[in-house]
């Protein structure tokens, strides 16, 4: 279910590129992360020529956050760019980042998806568990 909240962070400028809009998305998610308890471990972290928007943890889990933002849901919700390719490009990432922190607990993948409403609303759905590592 998706859920409506508002920020003073969000302006509404439809001139705004796919850049801004992501850095926007992804310091709302950030936001709303850190409301629920989890801790922001890093943003936009890299491993060779791939990136995770957000690695966080909350409770035993590490979790990789791909975060979609878009300015409307004319072409479909934002989760759904979250494709084969993409996913396999974050379990990547994760195995670089699990390997180097040595990280031995539970591992999960996540999406947030945001819809800007208006100036001051938007549209967010977090999806935990949103798809998982396959052989």
């Amino acid at each position: 279910m998706r859920k409506k909240t508002s920020t003073t962070n969000c302006t509404d400028n439809s001139k705004a590129n796919n850049k801004v809009t992501g850095n926007w998305g992804e310091a709302i998610a950030a936001e709303e992360l850190i409301k629920k308890g989890y801790s922001i471990l890093h943003r936009n972290w890299k491993w060779g020529t791939a990136e995770v928007d957000i690695i966080a943890q909350h409770k035993q889990f590490l979790i990789f956050i791909e975060v979609k933002t878009r300015s409307t849901a004319k072409y479909g919700y934002p989760e759904r760019a979250v494709n084969k390719a993409k996913q396999q490009q974050y379990i990547r990432v994760a195995k670089g980042y699990i390997e180097k922190e040595k990280w031995k607990l539970d591992v999960r993948f996540d999406v947030i998806s945001i819809i800007k409403l208006g100036e001051q609303r938007f549209e967010l759905e977090h999806i935990k568990d949103a798809f998982f590592p396959y052989s």
